[in-house]
């Protein structure tokens, strides 16, 4: 398989889960207070959207890579 048609096909992927989820999150934990053996902490979540243009020329470009890697064979 060439490289530009696994890129190609990472690319398509990548865009459908943009316009399918619209974003990603994910949490992390964020100390407030840190004294010696006392530690207080809680999970905040955060949100990346990714705007469906983003998501429309991943899914362009890989779908014009999956054509170049299968026309140069």
């Amino acid at each position: 398989m060439k490289a530009a048609t696994v890129i190609g096909i990472v690319l398509v992927l990548l865009g459908i889960v943009g316009f399918a989820m619209g974003g990603f999150s994910f949490s992390h934990e964020k100390k407030d207070v840190d004294m010696g053996p006392l530690q207080i902490s809680h999970q905040k979540k955060e949100t990346v959207p990714i705007p469906p243009i983003l998501s429309g020329i991943a899914l362009l470009g890989g779908i014009g890579l999956i054509v170049v890697g299968a026309k140069s064979k």
